[in-house]
């Protein structure tokens, strides 16, 4: 049986298989999953567990020693095998076929392994793993998918949060689902009544020094080009996240857009309206596609993903969005080599 990790709650509600096998690279999940079937024996009796980790061909001799012997009380025990690397040769492939073809009912397997690729996923270990019992592939939770599945969780924790704040969030911990959930229990202690606005978002994961990227965007709409810079040359200096500093100047980007089109609502206080009031005039000046792009080159160098100093290109970004000449962009960017 093949499950996900998003289907392994209800499989386990209904019924419980003498063994599993979890396998991927996003540790938050993994663990999850894990917790989930340990969780779930113990409700069913397995009251002992042995944990092996296994990191040489003679582990092996351990784990088919201690599976064979009767536990010292007689209680139902689960037997979790560790595995570093989704090819445990062929000594551990006989053992795991071995143990998995075991007909125990007092012995529950929980097999933990990084990410199999296509050949590992064909030997005959994981076959007997998913014929026996359940085979979880845990994926990661792409870009696309990291702002619905942030929800979710906030949903989860009794919290309410705005899309733009959820968004913020998923820029800064795309990759780390650790982080995430570590962001989402501050937040609720952080969160007034409960709900998640970008706000509460950069108080909860910025220091103080952070807190200027508001300062900025209001630079940048204001078109006062020499403050922007200023201040961008000043968050760099306090070790201000580059992923922060974007937002705030794409933010700005969005507001113009909108306002410019009449969709957009008043800012939320004076001095930011009057500074947008003034973007809107010279937005005729601007080429939104060219800011657009360079926002999206400045994100590809802070992800790693293109050569060049992300903070020279939101500089850039800053002086166009204030309709200050600035340099052209390259015609063909190249992207770095991974």
């Amino acid at each position: 049986m093949k499950l996900t990790s998003d289907s392994l709650a209800t499989h386990l509600a209904e019924r419980l298989l003498p063994a599993y096998l979890i396998s991927g690279d996003e540790p938050l999940l993994c663990g999850e999953a894990a917790d989930a079937v340990r969780a779930r024996a113990r409700a069913a009796g397995f009251s002992e567990r042995e944990v092996h980790f296994i990191e040489r061909a003679g582990d092996w001799d351990a784990v088919r020693g201690s599976a064979a012997s009767l536990s010292l009380f007689g209680a139902r025990r689960m037997l979790e095998i560790r595995l570093g690397t989704g090819r445990p040769g062929s000594a551990g492939n006989a053992a795991l076929v071995a143990l998995l073809g075991s007909r125990d009912p007092d012995t529950l397997f929980l097999i933990l392994t990084p990410r199999l690729d296509r050949e590992a996923q064909g030997a005959e270990w994981v076959r007997a793993a998913e014929t026996r019992g359940a085979w979880v592939q845990v994926w990661p939770v792409d870009a696309q998918r990291l702002v619905p599945w942030l929800r979710n969780r906030c949903r989860a924790l009794g919290l309410e949060a705005e899309t733009e704040a959820l968004a913020l969030l998923a820029s800064r911990i795309e990759g780390n689902l650790l982080a995430a959930q570590q962001e989402l229990a501050k937040l609720t202690l952080l969160a007034p009544s409960r709900n998640v606005t970008t706000e509460v978002v950069l108080a909860s994961v910025a220091d103080s020094a952070r807190f200027d990227v508001y300062q900025l965007g209001e630079a940048v709409l204001a078109g006062d080009a020499a403050r922007a810079l200023r201040m961008l040359a000043g968050l760099r200096a306090e070790g201000a996240e580059a992923t922060l500093v974007l937002w705030a100047l794409v933010r700005a980007l969005r507001e113009v857009w909108n306002a410019r089109a009449g969709a957009a609502p008043a800012p939320a206080w004076q001095r930011r309206s009057a500074a947008l009031a003034q973007a809107v005039r010279r937005a005729s000046r601007l080429s939104f596609a060219a800011l657009v792009a360079r926002a999206e080159r400045a994100d590809r160098m802070i992800k790693g993903r293109l050569g060049g100093d992300a903070w020279d290109e939101m500089a850039l970004l800053a002086c166009e969005l204030c309709a200050v000449p600035a340099l052209a962009q390259p015609p063909a960017p190249q992207a770095r080599a991974s």
